[in-house]
């Protein structure tokens, strides 16, 4: 597998969205007035896009698009469009005013005021989006249920996951959001632009090319019992592989078994992550210095080499360790710096 070769939910998302790009007969690919898709972004005909819930027709004519869940709205955002609503970011929020850095970044840039911002620690808004009035709702990225997509389908045609909750690759959320536009061609243009961004910025960190890895999930230092990781389905998983890293075979094995983002073994079995070389996770040196405490998970490799990359959750870095369109360019060499750091303690 190369380092740029992902699975995509209908092979090489790239190849995906010239096959798609067939089924509208134009597709926007000029400037974007901030304030909304435009009006001449789809074909004369519409587009049916398929997902896990079956499939959406998208009009050929878009005007407003509103996002929920997170991160979609970078997709619009890194294409010219503000969209009319979306979430507000409740983990990673540096500074309290619900967006992250590259989000505020990307609206400066854009000359544009904030969008309306949805709460949604308790779920989706739907009377909020539903204000917002809509032609499209893109949640490709998200963990929506048959319910809450039956109810934001009856507001406007909605784009949720291709096949797994939170299981959307950049790639993929890219690619849907960007066919729910009518932005087709667009949204190949962006995918293809980031592909080169991640090679040129990984060539310069040689030391963390091929190196086995795994993402731990928020540690509970007063539980040690269980070992809870992110499996092959998550998207911060998936992104080691664009980096040149491999996930570690134990997790792969582990996410065969199921569906699921996340997934969990006893700490009696760790020594099963005998082949992991690197792991990441949440938290500070306190935590690292906790699973070194520990007898049983000081015996994994990475945990005994001190190869243990630990992400602060509540600041932007360890938000974007799962990546997304915005986010991938404004802090990938961070990012890199740390996973370099940590592959030269595992040699």
């Amino acid at each position: 597998m190369t380092r740029l070769s992902r699975r995509a939910f209908a092979g090489s998302a790239v190849a995906l969205a010239a096959a798609l790009a067939a089924c509208s007969s134009q597709s926007s690919s000029g400037p974007e007035d901030a304030s909304g898709a435009g009006s001449d972004g789809g074909g004369e005909g519409a587009t049916t896009l398929e997902h896990a819930f079956g499939s959406t027709e998208v009009p050929a004519s878009i005007d407003v698009v509103t996002t929920v869940a997170w991160a979609n709205h970078e997709v619009p955002l890194a294409l010219g469009v503000v969209p009319a609503g979306m979430a507000a970011a409740n983990f990673g929020d540096d500074d309290g005013d619900g967006m992250l850095p590259w989000v505020e970044a990307k609206l400066e840039e854009l000359g544009a005021e904030p969008p309306v911002l949805f709460d949604e620690s308790d779920g989706i808004d739907f009377e909020g989006v539903a204000d917002t009035a809509p032609d499209v709702i893109l949640a490709a990225y998200s963990g929506l249920t048959q319910e809450d997509y039956d109810t934001l389908s009856e507001i406007a045609p909605t784009i949720p996951f291709p096949e797994v909750a939170w299981g959307t690759s950049w790639r993929d959320m890219i690619t849907a959001n960007a066919t729910g536009m009518g932005r087709v061609e667009d949204g190949a243009a962006l995918i293809a632009e980031l592909e080169g961004e991640i090679e040129d910025a990984v060539a310069k960190h040689p030391a963390i090319e091929g190196k086995s890895v795994m993402f731990l999930t928020h540690v509970d230092t007063t539980d040690l019992s269980t070992v809870n990781f992110y499996t092959a389905h998550d998207t911060r998983t998936m992104f080691f592989e664009d980096l040149g890293m491999t996930i570690a075979k134990s997790v792969q094995d582990a996410s065969a078994e199921t569906e699921e983002f996340s997934s969990s073994v006893s700490a009696e079995q760790a020594d099963v992550f005998d082949d992991v070389e690197i792991i990441v996770t949440y938290g500070d040196e306190a935590l690292v210095e906790a699973l070194q405490a520990d007898p049983l998970l000081s015996q994994m490799p990475a945990v005994k080499n001190g190869a243990v990359v630990h992400l602060p959750g509540d600041s932007p870095l360890g938000t974007a360790a799962n990546p997304t369109p915005l986010a991938i360019s404004y802090i990938l060499e961070d990012y890199l710096v740390e996973l370099e750091r940590a592959a030269d303690a595992s040699a």
